[in-house]
């Protein structure tokens, strides 16, 4: 299954050329990786990197904050210009712009922000607080140079993880080792190792050998067999990290990092 990287940003306003080259780059380089991009089918920057993903075969989701197709393209797209075009597929939320944003975040594996104000923010914050790996390409003004200054008063641990790089691809290149070798384990407050007291386990339940998630009888995402040994794994990436190297988990433990 591919991974799926949000791009949030500046969708108004006279955005200069050099950021909108900046978000194409970014949508060359999410393509480039086969990762599915997730944007909140709005204009602007995210626009910028769904038209450039597209032109390198990728496949781009929009979610939108109208209930139908022409609650988008007539509500949304006259006032504020939101695309139906560069876009596979658009999700209809009926959630407004600001409630959108929350089925933005929790669809993205990854978070990456340029740019942006008040709507920007407001997915920054909701990113952060589930404890998203987020990346931010810096250099593109608004909200996302001001990100660490944010979350450093914050003072707040989620578990989230920032990255910062003014290059596109360098920092699609970044998240992505990132993910699949350290956050995949956590990739969100939902899914969490067993040292948090308010996910012990239930009964019945059986460990997720990849991140130590305890998962309950009837709740697995994904079953295997190994060697006459049953494995559950809370997600699909689990699996998928398991199915890539089986014998390193066997015996229960992540031998995948040694040599």
């Amino acid at each position: 299954m591919s991974l799926k990287i949000g791009v949030m940003g500046g969708a108004g306003g006279n955005i200069p050329p050099q950021h909108l080259k900046k978000a194409a780059q970014l949508g060359e380089a999410i393509a480039h990786a086969e990762c599915v991009m997730i944007t909140g089918a709005c204009p602007g920057l995210p626009l910028a990197a769904a038209r450039a993903a597209k032109r390198r075969g990728g496949t781009v989701v929009g979610v939108s904050p109208g209930l139908s197709l022409d609650e988008h393209a007539y509500k949304y797209g006259y006032k504020y210009g939101s695309p139906t075009l560069a876009h596979d597929v658009l999700i209809f939320t009926g959630s407004g712009l600001m409630g959108r944003e929350v089925i933005n975040i929790r669809s993205s594996d990854i978070v990456v922000f340029m740019g942006g104000s008040t709507g920007t923010l407001g997915e920054l914050a909701i990113a952060y607080d589930e404890g998203k790996l987020m990346g931010v390409v810096t250099g593109t003004g608004g909200i996302s140079d001001m990100v660490e200054e944010i979350l450093t008063a914050c003072g707040k641990d989620t578990g989230a993880r920032v990255l910062y790089d003014g290059d596109p691809a360098s920092l699609v290149k970044e998240l992505l080792e990132v993910y699949r070798i350290e956050h995949h384990r956590q990739p969100s407050v939902f899914c969490r190792g067993t040292s948090d007291p308010s996910l012990a386990p239930v009964e019945g339940s059986e460990q997720d050998v990849i991140c130590g998630m305890w998962v309950a009888p009837g709740t697995a995402a994904a079953r295997r067999i190994r060697d006459g040994k049953r494995f559950v794994f809370c997600s699909l990436q689990c699996a998928e990290r398991f199915d890539s190297e089986p014998t390193s988990f066997l015996d229960g433990t992540d031998r995948s990092g040694e040599s």
